[in-house]
């Protein structure tokens, strides 16, 4: 189809997209005068906002039992392979007692909710307040809705004992390096990193080792801090090696 925008720019959208709304995160992070600002704009009502988003996440997955946190791209679209690669593993690790954690979104992570269903398990989805706004996949048993990020990564993390990383984008790499972060600096222990798919990796385990750790940047040790998976019962089997999985 033609369109003239790309020939002039300056002609009128016809299906012009919302203005982008600020979001919780942007209005902490910004350095705007508290005292032009509404109070339950300031960063002491933030703070007591921050403490009900941990007190609820806290008093509503405290029974959740063993979890793994899938983490993928939210642009994949359901008839992509690594789509339906990600709804086998998350059901067979569901099938094996797991609940599956996910950003709750579209793409890898509906993949993977979709997924736990199938396997019968606890299905759970951290959604984050955005820009312009994602509604939660339909495949969510608990599904929590943050405003901060860094709550939500709070809780990926305390309610998981490993992570699986399917191919992704900046959010998922933020994530990745988040968890290594973690694991490197001691702050969590005995925590599986997983990597689906060692096409998509590779470039960049490949500059890890010969730029970063040959720069002494990162030790030898923490290119080991991770493993690589190619298929679904590759990734039940590393964790099985790892962690007690409760329906064995």
């Amino acid at each position: 189809m033609h369109d003239d925008r790309n020939e002039n720019p300056s002609a009128p959208d016809s299906n012009p997209r919302p203005a982008p709304r600020e979001t919780a995160d942007e209005g902490l992070l910004s350095a705007r005068d508290a005292e032009t600002l509404p109070f339950t704009e300031t960063d002491p009502w933030r703070v007591l906002r921050i403490q009900s988003e941990f007190v609820t996440g806290f008093d509503t997955l405290a029974g959740l039992g063993p979890a793994v946190t899938i983490f993928g791209s939210a642009r994949t679209p359901e008839d992509e392979p690594i789509y339906q690669a990600a709804v086998e593993t998350a059901r067979l690790l569901a099938e094996d007692g797991l609940a599956i954690i996910t950003g709750g979104g579209p793409g890898i992570m509906e993949a993977a909710n979709r997924g736990a269903r199938l396997g019968e398990g606890v299905s759970v989805g951290f959604a984050i307040e955005l820009p312009f706004e994602e509604a939660v996949n339909p495949y969510l048993d608990i599904a929590l809705h943050f405003r901060y990020f860094f709550v939500r990564k709070t809780m990926f993390v305390k309610y998981a004992q490993a992570f699986v990383i399917f191919p992704g984008g900046f959010g998922t790499m933020d994530e990745l390096f988040e968890a290594l972060t973690l694991i490197q600096t001691r702050k969590i222990h005995n925590f599986p990193v997983i990597l689906y798919g060692s096409d998509y990796w590779r470039g960049l385990l490949d500059w890890l080792d010969t730029t970063m750790a040959a720069k002494a940047n990162i030790s030898p040790g923490d290119l080991g801090l991770f493993i690589v998976a190619d298929s679904p019962e590759e990734v039940r089997d590393s964790l099985a090696e790892t962690m007690i999985l409760p329906g064995r």
